[in-house]
């Protein structure tokens, strides 16, 4: 009996010295690649950036073609540049969900149902001399299941869509899904954003005429997806999103 209990007492010993040896290897590997993991997050946001202006070309170094990219920080109230913060480290996704940095959206003006927002954004500007030549923003919104992150970019004149991509989200593959269809954003490209001084620009259900300037097919079996597209790219290119600061850019002010 004793010669058991001695055995299942070594067992359990040989069992906790491996998980305590496995745990700290675990967290040490974490500990040694969260730089190289955060560099590989940077550089695959930069590449989304650069794919939604159209810019991105897979034979180059990404970091070299960002080179051309300036990051800026708005503030969404003013739609003025906000100098007084670090770009580097500002997290637009935590400023969210904190309360000294976020607004909360009433249910009327919450048509992208994302509850809060960050008071300042980031924005990144394609400059050529003291022209922009293209102004990629930041937006999302929910969906059917998620909720959608990606970028929208516009030509220097801050009305016409450059490109329109989505990096992170969790609609249904084939339906919601195919916001990543190659084919259905390439039809952003060239339209219009506003129609008399209002967003104008919308998914149109049944499929958009091709000579609408403002019009983009909603995608097939998928309504509340395009429905929710609809509704953020309705809220971020409004008052409550990027429309004060793309005022101020198109008369000059900033």
């Amino acid at each position: 009996m004793s010669s058991n209990n001695e055995s299942i007492q070594k067992t359990v010993t040989v069992a906790l010295v491996l998980c305590l040896v496995c745990s700290v290897i675990v967290s040490a590997a974490a500990v040694v690649l969260r730089p190289a993991q955060a560099v590989n997050e940077q550089v695959n946001m930069q590449m989304n950036i650069l794919q939604a202006a159209g810019l991105y070309d897979p034979e180059q170094s990404i970091q070299e073609q960002f080179e051309i990219v300036t990051t800026r920080l708005v503030n969404l109230e003013t739609g003025e540049f906000v100098e007084d913060m670090d770009v580097d480290r500002y997290n637009q996704r935590k400023a969210a969900k904190d309360p000294s940095m976020n607004r909360v959206l009433s249910g009327d003006e919450d048509i992208a149902s994302i509850k809060r927002q960050a008071k300042i954004a980031k924005v990144y500007l394609i400059e050529n001399g003291d022209q922009v030549d293209k102004i990629i923003l930041p937006i999302h919104g929910y969906g059917l299941w998620s909720t959608l992150y990606g970028f929208m970019a516009l030509e220097g004149d801050g009305n016409t869509v450059a490109g329109l991509g989505f990096y992170e989200h969790a609609e249904t593959p084939g339906l919601g899904g195919e916001v990543d269809n190659p084919n259905w954003k390439a039809q952003w490209t060239g339209k219009q954003v506003y129609q008399d001084d209002e967003v104008g620009l919308r998914l149109v259900k049944g499929g958009a005429d091709r000579a609408d300037k403002y019009g983009v097919d909603a995608l097939a079996g998928a309504t509340l997806t395009s429905r929710g597209v609809d509704n953020l790219v309705k809220f971020w290119m409004s008052d409550a999103g990027f429309k004060p600061f793309l005022e101020n850019m198109k008369q000059g002010r900033i």
